[in-house]
């Protein structure tokens, strides 16, 4: 049976590992953020707008990401290294292929998904469009490097994705201020900066995975496989991706003012949740690995020891964000109208970091312990008949951005509720190389 002490060092090694996986992308992407929006508030509301049709187009592999790593994790437990690393090939052949059709659909529908996005503003739309048609050509690249995340995980690898995403992103980091303001690209170029940071993670991913004696065949069993452990996984991701549309096209319709803040405020909150998502990181590799070689005991105890680390950490950073009440938005806009905005969602922000500490943790745990039936389902109801409402409401009553940010407080809160009953029971703790 693992001890506590191991489990505690275990979890420590693999959380730091994807703190800087996880922290290094929402970086850049602040990077960028801050460098769009001195261009103004409607190249910042473009990028915004943008920006959210991108992480919808990249739903499939966000989930496959997540069903590689609880898949890869349990056959590594069971002691076949190799069998683990072939989903990783698998995933990486879907990667390619999904993301080459996503590329395809996205070229079509840029045009239509940037004005439904932006409401009236015609020049947001314009802008957005012109941004997506360049950014979306990474695609592929996106899927590549979340397939390779996946395995990597689930192998327990904490050196080598550390390596891809620093050197991808630190470079796009770089080029992003270059292409927009000396070479004169404008908002174009943090779409070309977008697209370089993609591709070079994937033939770093593609590199490494390479390097592992086994087959890189494509394996159609497997990949149907992972399909259908995907399928609740993508339908999860609909449910966010939904709520956080709504919640854009909501803003948007407020003015470019509040969509830029809104914005500003999401981007923060995603790259404060990825940092969050660490410690899920951690235990859905462990709980896995555990589960695999039947260690009861081990998975439960990793998850709420790494619970209890997902507060302490949503603690800390929500105190950071009300000592940067004032400050922080000023890091990302010139403009007084979009800072009062950012003011007005701030006390939502800064609210729920510590329960969305302890709901990333478990988030991690449940899925590497395969339970995405109910991960589905909680993140379904939360969405469906939370976030989305009260975010519709807010347009409705007048509410401003404040209501939508309410939402998105109550997608946190009925998520915190129903996956912590879940946790406490026993029924997510199914042991086996396979769920």
């Amino acid at each position: 049976m693992t001890t506590p002490s191991v489990s505690t060092r275990r979890i420590v090694s693999l959380a730091a590992s994807a703190f800087v996986v996880l922290a290094a992308e929402p970086l850049f992407l602040l990077v960028d953020t801050a460098v769009v929006g001195h261009l103004g508030r409607i190249q910042l509301a473009a990028l915004g707008a943008g920006g959210t049709i991108m992480t919808l187009l990249a739903i499939i592999g966000t989930s496959l990401e997540y069903g590689t790593t609880g898949r890869a994790a349990r056959f590594f437990g069971a002691g076949r290294r190799d069998a683990a690393v072939n989903e990783g090939v698998q995933a990486s052949w879907l990667a390619v292929l999904i993301g080459l059709l996503a590329v395809v659909v996205g070229e079509l529908l840029a045009g239509p998904i940037a004005r439904l996005i932006a409401g009236g503003s015609n020049a947001v739309a314009s802008d957005a469009e012109s941004w997506l048609r360049i950014a979306i050509l990474g695609l592929p690249g996106v899927l590549l490097v979340l397939a390779g995340n996946g395995w990597f995980r689930g192998v327990q690898d904490t050196r080598t994705p550390v390596r891809i995403v620093v050197l991808a992103n630190v470079g796009s980091a770089i080029a992003s201020p270059v292409l927009v303001y000396p070479l004169g690209f404008g908002l174009a170029g943090s779409a070309i900066a977008n697209a370089l940071a993609q591709w070079v993670g994937a033939l770093l991913c593609v590199l490494a995975i390479r390097r592992e004696a086994v087959p890189l065949r494509p394996q159609w069993l497997i990949m149907r496989k992972q399909l259908v452990v995907s399928r609740d996984l993508v339908l999860r991701a609909v449910a966010f991706q939904t709520a956080y549309l709504t919640a854009a096209g909501v803003a948007g319709r407020m003015g470019a003012a509040q969509l830029a803040a809104h914005q500003i405020g999401l981007q923060l909150w995603e790259f404060i949740a990825l940092l969050l998502d660490s410690f899920a990181i951690a235990a859905q590799s462990l709980v896995g690995a555990a589960l695999g070689s039947g260690d009861v005991e081990a998975a439960r105890h990793t998850a709420w020891r790494v619970s209890r680390y997902g507060l302490a950490a949503g603690v800390v950073f929500g105190a950071v964000m009300a000592a940067g009440w004032m400050i922080v938005p000023l890091a990302f806009s010139s403009d007084a109208a979009v800072q009062h905005q950012a003011h007005v969602l701030w006390p939502w922000l800064v609210a729920m970091m510590p329960a969305g500490g302890i709901v990333f943790a478990l988030d991690g745990v449940l899925l590497g312990a395969g339970d995405n039936a109910f991960m589905r389902s909680i993140t379904l109801i939360a969405a469906l008949l939370g976030y989305v409402p009260l975010a519709l409401a807010s347009l409705h009553f007048g509410w401003g951005l404040g209501g939508v940010w309410a939402g998105l407080a109550l997608f946190i809160a009925i998520r915190f509720v129903g996956m912590g009953l879940r946790t406490r029971g026993g029924r997510w703790l199914v042991v086996g190389e396979s769920v």
